[in-house]
């Protein structure tokens, strides 16, 4: 018998890099066992272009993300939701409907780092495989307690 997915949703500051990323990393890796969203409390309204660039390097398909505010999902019913900003650990987050679970991994911001081409692309890098390595966590805990 089909379950609903598990409804998640990550948030950052801007929605511009770590969670547009780690929104395309839980669709693809939660194989439809998961559906994941991305908003930021003060969103940029664009998504940084390196994002969508780190992802289709890894061979994630990065779907069609936006920037957009938290406030897109007060009425939304969710599962889980999952900070990621480094900062973001104090900043008060909405009440969402359902009292969703709660995590928090602060990922430095690889926009903000400066330096060449080699540099800024490591940075990209780093903050997406530290997301996988959460996200495949997530998912293999979530199939042990089916």
């Amino acid at each position: 018998m089909p379950t609903d997915p598990i409804k998640v949703l990550i948030l950052c500051t801007g929605n511009s890099c770590r969670s547009i990323m780690a929104e395309a990393l839980v669709n693809d890796l939660g194989q439809g066992r998961f559906q994941a969203w991305s908003a930021g409390s003060f969103p940029t309204g664009y998504v940084h272009p390196r994002s969508i660039e780190t992802l289709e390097r890894h061979g994630i398909d990065p779907g069609q993300p936006y920037s957009k505010s938290w406030n897109e999902f007060a009425a939304q019913p969710l599962d889980l939701v999952i900070t990621v900003c480094d900062q973001a650990a104090g900043e008060t987050c909405p009440i969402f409907p359902g009292k969703p679970a709660k995590l928090h991994w602060g990922t430095p911001d690889p926009a903000k780092v400066l330096g060449n081409e080699a540099d800024t692309q490591a940075a990209f890098d780093r903050a997406f495989y530290f997301l996988k390595e959460r996200i495949e966590q997530l998912v293999a805990t979530s199939e042990r307690s089916e």
